[in-house]
Parts: C-alpha cells; structure tokens; sequence
C-alpha cells in the first residue's frame, strides 16, 4: 500500500472489529485470482479464509464472471416492490433443486445478518397471526448469527459483542452449550439444559435459532448430531419454528450441502447466505415453509414487514443461479472430502504440541485451539511473509479454504501453522 494510501486508509476507513484511533494493519490487494491474493507490493499469498467462508470457487472464476457481465448489459438493479424478475425466478428454481420440499417460501435479502433479522420477524409475525404474544427465543450458549441487534440479541450474552448493549437487547433464552463433539458417544444428560429451558418457559418461546453441528465464532467447536436431532423433537412436540442458521455452514462446507443434513432433520426456517453467490457479492436468503408463510399472509394486514431496498438484486440473483448450477454438478463433495482428509494427515499429529488444546476438522474446515490468544497483529504479518491469509480470532487459528486448492496451497496452509505455533513471539503468553 502506498504511504499515501495507507495514511488516508487509517485516518478515514473503519475496518470491521477494529479501532480508528490505533487500527490493526491492513494489506492492500492488487488482484485476485484462484485461491490467491496479489498484495499492492506484488506478493501472492493464498487465501485460507476464503474471504470469511464466501469465495468456495475462488476468485475470478470465469463462469461467474460470464454470467455477471451479461447480467450487468441487461439490467443491474431494480427495485423487488411491484416488480420481479428472471435472475430472481430462475435462482429460486435452483435453491428449490437442493432445498428439502417442506421449504418453499422464499425471501432474498442482503446479508447473513439480515437473514437472521428476517427469519426472527417472520418468527414474531407468525404468532401475532395466532393471536398470541410469544416474542422471546431459545438458543444456546457460544452462539453467533451476526452483527445486527435482533441477531445480536441471540448471540452469546457474555462471549460475544452482545455484552456490550446488554442493557437495551431484548432477554432471550440461552441454554447451556451442547458440550459432546460430533465423534463422541451421545448421552442424553447434554440436552437436559436445552429441554429444561423448553419446558419451564413454552409459553413464552416463539421459537428456536441455533448454528447447525458447528458453532463458529463461539470457538468453532463441532457438536453432536443428536443433539440437533434433539431439539429437532422438541420444537415439534411443544409446536416451536425452529429456525436453522447455515450462513457459514451451507453450500459444502461440513461435507455435506446443508450442515443439518448430517443429522437428517428439516428446519422451519432456514438461513443462507456468504457462499450463496460465491463470494461475488453479498446477497441471503431466509426461506420457510408454506405454513408459516401462508399464516403470515392471511388475514389483516396481509404482509410480511420487510423490504430490503436490494432485495433480489439481479447482478446477486444471476451469479447465485449459477453458482448453485456449479453446486449441483457435485465436484465440490470430492474437493471437499479431499480437502479433510488432507487436513486430518497434515494437522492431527499437532495434537501433542504443548501449545494446542484440540484440533478439530470436519469437512473443508480445520480448527487448532491453542491454550494462549495470538497477536493477531505479529500472527498476520507472520502468515503474510510466508505466503498465506489466514486470520485468527482469540485463541483459535482456523482455515476455510476455497473448495478448488490443490496439494500446493494445502501443504504451505498447513505448514504455515505449523510454524506459528513453535513461535512464542505469536501468542500473548
């Protein structure tokens, strides 16, 4: 980055969880391409993050690309109120392709967050529609489904930004974290919270959200399919929607398209977006079932309250359609596949390192926990010399590579962590 450009870069550009006063580093990017970024200095560096899980093809693929350009020659933008169009029409076809047939009723919107935002207004709206004043959630602790407040409210009360506007959220229901790992035996004792909660207050929970089989920011930790399968059974004994947030999980991610899938259950709402579009752009989707939609509908006022003013964008629509096109060939369950299995040969014999907790891997995901938190200021410079983007968070280093890496990127993404780790300098001891 320029002198100039870094200077004007720090005074006036707010970067996500950062300060503006005294602001992390940031690395300019010239140009993408791959699974590579090439910095402003001329280094390429392979991304590990997949740009927070989006970029499953990589950059610059040229099918999106093609499909994008046409779309931008027709028409960029108009407005969704009064109004449709192709791209939206033909992505909804697709996600209907690869949705189980209970969901039908689909909302596009911006962002992950608003997602969570819409799934949790349809939630409330439903209810008002029975006449009753349900307006509380269930969810479980270490949760994370975004930045905005309602998505706030349902993050973590004590491990999450949710602590900081305590006072003005509203006081969900947070159970106790299911603590059994998608390979240990199941016990019962792990759902006793969860169903303590549904029990004591099914007058009051409108309904259920929760991050299917991995919570991520929680501390990126893989839970037991029962537990899933579980609360599944108890949304439907007490008639609670339970709505399931794959923002980060779906399209691939955990081996299997949707993450739910991996304990054969069917949310009532679902959340989509990151990888819905590729990582090309932003766009989500909150998708659920004829009843709930048609009790919405029915009856004064008649309407679901929101509007998002992109709502099914027609750049976003058409990339998305195709991405899914790419999905459904299934090319990505044998990347995918690979990509674990790679990553459980290269980084389980780490487990013995003095400085690792766990190492947890599903899927394209791999996880180390590290008993001390990185300087994620000397860590990102340190991965940066050596020729990868990973960014870690607290004490977890983790990758979520693009679906296309080869040998090459696996091994210098695997070996750059196991670098890190023998470097004191890169932890707050």
């Amino acid at each position: 980055m320029t002198q100039n450009n870094l200077l004007f870069n720090n005074k006036h550009i707010w970067h996500p969880y950062d300060s503006i006063i005294s602001p992390l580093p940031c690395y300019e990017i010239q140009s993408t391409c791959g699974v590579y970024f090439t910095l402003q200095s001329g280094i390429k560096v392979i991304d590990g993050m997949s740009s927070w899980w989006s970029a499953i093809h990589g950059y610059n693929n040229p099918k999106l690309i093609k499909i994008l350009k046409k779309q931008v020659d027709n028409f960029s933008h108009v407005m969704f109120g009064g109004i449709t169009h192709k791209p939206a029409i033909m992505l909804c076809k697709e996600l209907l392709k690869i949705l189980p047939k209970k969901l039908q009723c689909i909302f596009l919107c911006d962002s992950g967050s608003v997602a969570i935002e819409v799934a949790m207004k349809m939630v409330i709206q439903y209810w008002n529609k029975k006449k009753n004043n349900k307006k509380f959630f269930l969810t479980i602790r270490n949760g994370y489904h975004g930045d905005t407040f309602s998505a706030v409210s349902v993050c973590d009360p004590t491990n999450s930004m949710h602590r900081l506007y305590n006072t003005i959220l509203p006081k969900h229901f947070f159970a106790k974290e299911p603590k059994l790992s998608f390979i240990k035996k199941w016990h019962n004792y792990d759902i006793y919270s969860f169903l303590n909660f549904m029990v004591c207050n099914q007058e009051k929970i409108a309904g259920v959200i929760l991050e299917p089989i991995l919570q991520g920011i929680g501390g990126m930790k893989f839970y037991n399919i029962e537990y899933l399968k579980q609360v599944r059974l108890l949304c439907k004994i007490y008639k609670i929607p339970l709505i399931v947030d794959e923002i980060a999980t779906g399209f691939g991610r955990t081996g299997k398209m949707f993450a739910y899938e991996h304990a054969n259950i069917v949310p009532d709402i679902l959340c989509l977006g990151k990888a819905l579009t590729g990582g090309m752009m932003t766009l989500a989707a909150t998708i659920t079932t004829k009843k709930i939609a048609y009790t919405i509908s029915k009856n004064y006022p008649y309407k679901f309250m929101h509007g998002p003013t992109f709502m099914g964008n027609p750049l976003a629509c058409a990339v998305a359609r195709k991405n899914i096109s790419l999905l459904r060939k299934n090319v990505w369950k044998k990347q995918v596949e690979y990509i674990e299995k790679y990553f459980k040969n290269k980084l389980f014999p780490l487990i013995k390192h003095p400085r690792i907790i766990d190492i947890r891997i599903l899927g394209a995901i791999a996880v180390v926990e590290c008993y001390h938190h990185v300087n994620l200021k000397l860590i990102q410079k340190f991965f940066i010399n050596y020729g990868v983007w990973i960014r870690p968070f607290k004490n977890i280093i983790y990758l979520t590579p693009p679906y296309i890496v080869q040998n090459i990127h696996l091994d210098k993404l695997t070996q750059s962590i196991k670098s890190a780790i023998q470097n004191n300098s890169l932890f707050i001891l």
